[in-house]
């Protein structure tokens, strides 16, 4: 029985949701949800698997499909989400190549946003039309660009906001609607903004996926991802695809996000709080050429950014003069700051895209999105925040 059931979830803030929803309690009563390592699942009898299998049993049959463990991550994250129903998968990227090639086939036609992490590229650009779908990919924050994009049949829009690295701001909502007046789906990557400072299916996305490695996990310790949306859109595109194809999460990886999902909001206030801070002394120091953070009254999107999210978020991108050797002097001579291409980890990270996440793209391609030689993107963790300024300021003295 699931453990909500014993009050209305609806009336109950997020705080609380991510410490007791989508909890399933054994015949022990154990008070951190149970880790249920299994691969299969015993019947009483060979009727009873039968009816597990054609569906009359709501039961588990095979982790691959579903396990305990990985049922109560969903269950949270859907009830965090606003969502109706939810599936997890190995890692992030899995939920994204799953949500998007559920959505279409060939002769379908894919318009995207030209700002999306490279991984996200690859999908769009090289993995969808192998298999004869087309896609076009245009300035996110052009609304002109979605409208003009879409053809007869163009099935999904794709995008990330805030986008990686440079934290451009696209308006959900407004392409929402050109998505679904050209018949198409909306799917948002919510990664970077959270699901606590940012809910797309409220501003009319279909689909939010999210690399639960990130803020979700959020100490470096697991990868994961989930996606989210209605009942149907989930039954209808996303849940035998999975099923069938295997990027299942682990119940160990499962039982982990579940420990994250409990000190989500407080983590992450700290460190949109941090990056707050951070990002005005950044804009202070020699060296640095530009900032880039939802926040600032500054960022090129900030009026959206304020309706849109609920704070400038846990990143920061900066400019450093001289470019690919400025940046990395700069970047070497962080001391408490590691050197790493993941974020939204408890420790402050600090890396080049141009060399790291977004290199598979041509020079071209990377200075169309503002990724310069000289641009680092930063991921703020836990620190002291005292202690990450003046390591920035002695990294800005050389």
């Amino acid at each position: 029985m699931p453990d909500e059931s014993r009050f209305e979830t609806a009336n109950l803030h997020a705080d609380t949701l991510l410490v007791h929803g989508g909890g399933m309690r054994s015949s022990f009563g154990e008070m951190s949800e149970a880790l249920f390592l299994t691969q299969g699942f015993a019947y009483d009898t060979m009727e009873a698997a039968e009816a597990r299998f054609n569906g009359e049993d709501p039961g588990f049959i095979y982790s691959r499909f579903s396990n305990p463990t990985v049922a109560m991550f969903e269950s949270r994250m859907a009830l965090l989400e606003g969502a109706e129903a939810a599936r997890a998968t190995a890692s992030g990227m899995a939920a994204v190549t799953a949500a998007m090639m559920g959505l279409v086939k060939a002769g379908d036609h894919v318009v995207a946003a030209k700002a999306l992490f490279g991984s996200c590229r690859y999908i769009v650009e090289d993995l969808l039309p192998r298999f004869g779908v087309a896609s076009t990919l245009v300035d996110g924050t052009d609304l002109a660009q979605w409208s003009a994009a879409a053809r007869p049949n163009t099935k999904v829009f794709f995008l990330e906001s805030p986008t990686n690295p440079t934290l451009e701001i696209i308006d959900i909502e407004a392409v929402a609607g050109i998505a679904h007046a050209a018949g198409a789906k909306l799917v948002v990557d919510n990664v970077l903004a959270t699901p606590i400072y940012q809910k797309p299916l409220r501003l009319g996305a279909d689909c939010v996926i999210y690399s639960a490695t990130k803020h979700i996990d959020g100490q470096g310790r697991c990868l994961g991802g989930v996606i989210l949306g209605s009942a149907a859109f989930i039954n209808d595109n996303v849940h035998n695809l999975l099923r069938q194809t295997g990027p299942a999460l682990s119940p160990f990886n499962a039982w982990v996000l579940l420990k994250g999902l409990e000190t989500l909001p407080l983590r992450v206030a700290r460190q949109a709080h941090t990056a707050a801070l951070v990002a005005d002394q950044l804009s202070r120091l020699p060296g640095v050429l530009k900032v880039l953070y939802p926040g600032r009254a500054d960022h090129p999107q900030h009026g959206l950014a304020q309706r849109q999210m609920g704070s400038g978020g846990t990143m920061v991108a900066f400019e450093i003069e001289g470019g690919k050797p400025g940046a990395f002097a700069f970047g070497n001579r962080l001391r408490i700051v590691k050197i790493s291409n993941n974020l939204g980890d408890a420790k402050t990270i600090v890396t080049h895209p141009a060399t790291t996440t977004h290199q598979r793209l041509t020079r071209e391609a990377r200075e169309e999105l503002g990724i310069t030689e000289g641009l680092l993107r930063l991921s703020v963790g836990l620190e002291h925040p005292e202690d990450l300024l003046a390591d920035f300021a002695q990294a800005a003295r050389g």
